[in-house]
């Protein structure tokens, strides 16, 4: 059994007392309809409660028309909607959680509202995301919006939940009126100073209390600070504290940073250490004289609890960790660590897919079944068959492990000595090293779950004839492209950069790395981190690495500050030994001196067993980079329902 006493001990806020300290924080999942809670929804936050956290917070949910963001966001603007949140807050008390509604006005940040010119704001200031201006809000607006949120949080308690927690975070309207970024209104609203400008807040935090009554729990939701040039600290966050907590609040939920902060904190890349916001905590706490909610890219419970032990912090708050694995907390009090399946902060089923593909619905690139609860299978299959899996990369591993946990007989095979595919070398750069320790846990978790793993042993086409599989699940990943046919690409300082990740050639002083996608710019991440000169040339005139994703950011941010080039629109000509002559537009270049050229010009599907397959008659599945190369996510969706599908 566990020890983690600090963690799983008892706690308070107002009259609701919480089981442990562990809470899942508002997290969006796209799951909504028409602002209505729809059946994925009650699925996933029931599936999602079912895990233990000691509070479930909602995503948000939209407190006036004039903050909405998006139709498939949740709604508590009207009597209309009250229905479909008793559902939501009789899923997790059935789940035996309890769960608060995160009461949300997006203000400027919300591009729905922005592009039909409906944005409202503090003052008619661009945002930092978006780039459009809202239009500014006149008094009465303002005093409206902070009435909604008072008759939302009625609505929310009629509806049965527990508590309500107000987003006052991330750059939302809340943090809009006390920036000095976004407000610069000169009427009772605006001001030079924090505590002028938290006069709406304050409003906000007392209409709820108004509206709810003395004994209903309040959450308030804060960026400790804005972690932005010039945005304000959480020591200005500490002078206005004590009022809020007198208007109201009942807890103060400790985050950090708006969208538009540099590094992406509201959504902490690998680069950050787990745990890492938990001093700001511990200084609203000083303060606060209730409890307080630390968040940071907590993953370990082992850290949550020592944190709570410390006084940083009463509660701590595990969110896209929730996402990788619904039962970490019940498997860390069994006393099971080793089978927590720990989040690598990749970001891409939970933010990036939300951001960059519209109509998408939240998913986590490591576990399957968050945001398919209702797909994913519970039940062992009708009938047990004899699956053979090729490759141990991410697609591969996941479906060995679906179809052994449905009941089949599953043998996975794996060309190379170890498993993990491509995943060995996207560990290799800076920061990554997580993501090695989950394909490697996964590894031993489908060996552990019964599946012999044949390492060093190629499936051929004789041996599918003398095995007779009845269904092949092939994952056998991509392969480098062929290089490019430049003059000289066959000189000895040439090189890939999987023979520079792996480890097979050593870096260069100098190098320039052709290519810029996700391969190339880690390449040079990894020769940086050596000491290495790095110029990155990119066909492409925009880089195919955006820094609106987090670690795309600190990729393209560790480049500049080490002095390296990224010279985008621009084609290598030729290779010579200590240079290398790109073209610009019209302009010619002479890179010198170099004595590495990296290639990273991308991988393509192997075809290896396809034809066979295709010509023997045997059910078959294509996943992962075998079928097209992508992303870990869609490796291991497809993986899955390879699987389920049998």
């Amino acid at each position: 059994m566990s020890d983690l006493q600090h963690l799983f001990s008892p706690v308070r806020i107002n009259r609701l007392e919480l089981p442990n300290r562990a809470v899942m924080p508002a997290m969006g999942t796209e799951l909504g309809r028409d602002h209505e809670v729809t059946g994925a929804l009650l699925a996933y936050l029931g599936r999602q409660a079912a895990g233990g956290a000691g509070l479930i917070i909602t995503e948000i949910a939209a407190v006036h028309p004039s903050g909405i963001n998006g139709k498939r966001h949740l709604g508590a603007f009207d009597d209309r909607f009250v229905p479909g949140l008793a559902k939501l807050a009789s899923a997790v008390h059935e789940a035996g959680g309890k769960v608060a509604l995160q009461l949300h006005h997006t203000g400027r940040e919300s591009l729905y509202l922005l592009q039909k010119g409906e944005a409202v704001g503090p003052s008619a200031i661009p945002s930092k995301v978006f780039r459009k201006p809202p239009r500014a809000m006149t008094a009465g607006e303002i005093r409206e919006v902070a009435a909604s949120f008072g008759q939302a949080a009625a609505r929310a308690r009629r509806a049965g939940f527990d508590a309500v927690e107000l987003h006052g975070a991330h750059g939302y309207l809340l943090t809009q009126f006390l920036s000095a970024l976004s407000n610069q209104r000169d009427d009772e609203y605006g001001g030079k100073t924090i505590r002028e400008r938290a006069r709406f807040v304050l409003e906000v935090v007392r209409e709820v209390r108004r509206s709810v009554g003395e004994d209903f729990p309040v959450i308030l939701r804060l960026s400790a600070e804005e972690a932005i040039k010039d945005g304000y600290t959480v020591e200005e966050v500490q002078s206005i504290l004590p009022d809020l907590v007198r208007a109201g609040a009942d807890a103060i939920h400790a985050s950090i940073g708006t969208h538009g902060s540099p590094g992406s904190p509201t959504s902490a890349p690998p680069e950050y250490e787990p745990g890492w916001n938990a001093g700001r905590a511990r200084k609203l706490k000083e303060v606060a004289g209730v409890p307080v909610i630390a968040v940071g890219r907590f993953t370990d419970p082992a850290l949550a609890d020592e944190v709570i032990a410390r006084g940083d912090a009463d509660l701590v708050a595990f969110g896209r960790q929730q996402l990788a694995d619904p039962d970490f907390l019940a498997k860390a009090r069994a006393g099971r660590t080793e089978d927590i399946r720990l989040c690598i902060a990749c970001n891409q089923g939970c933010i990036e897919r939300l951001m960059m593909e519209p109509g998408s619905s939240v998913r986590c690139a490591i576990n399957p079944e968050t945001g398919q609860e209702l797909l994913y299978p519970r039940q062992p299959a009708k009938k047990a068959r004899k699956v053979w899996v090729v490759g141990s990369g991410p697609a591969g591993l996941t479906a060995a492990w679906e179809a052994k946990r449905l009941g089949h007989d599953v043998t996975l095979f794996e060309r190379e000595s170890r498993v993990g595919g491509q995943i060995f070398f996207a560990s290799r750069s800076p920061y990554k090293e997580v993501y090695w320790q989950w394909i490697t846990w996964l590894g031993s978790q489908v060996e552990r779950a019964g599946v012999p793993i044949r390492a060093g042993a190629e499936v051929t086409d004789a041996m599918i004839d003398q095995g007779q599989p009845e269904v092949v699940i092939l994952a056998t990943g991509g392969e480098k492209a062929p290089p490019p046919p430049i003059p000289g690409v066959d000189l000895d300082l040439v090189c890939d950069a999987w023979q520079v990740l792996g480890g097979t050639v050593a870096p260069g002083r100098n190098a320039v790395v052709v290519g810029g996608g996700p391969v190339g710019m880690e390449a040079a991440d990894f020769l940086i981190a050596r000491g290495c000169g790095v110029t990155v040339v990119e066909l492409l005139e925009r880089s195919p690495v955006s820094t609106f994703e987090a670690h795309g950011y600190m990729l393209h941010h560790r480049l500049r500050e080490a002095g390296g080039r990224l010279l985008l629109g621009t084609k290598v000509e030729r290779i010579e030994e200590g240079s290398v002559a790109v073209v610009r537009g019209e302009e010619r270049l002479v890179l010198s001196p170099v004595e590495q050229v990296v290639l990273a010009v991308g991988m393509r599907p192997r075809e290896d067993l396809k034809k066979k397959l295709a010509e023997s008659g045997i059910p078959h599945s294509v996943v992962g980079d075998a079928r097209q190369v992508r992303r870990i996510l869609e490796a291991t969706d497809e993986g899955a329902k390879a699987a389920w599908e049998l």
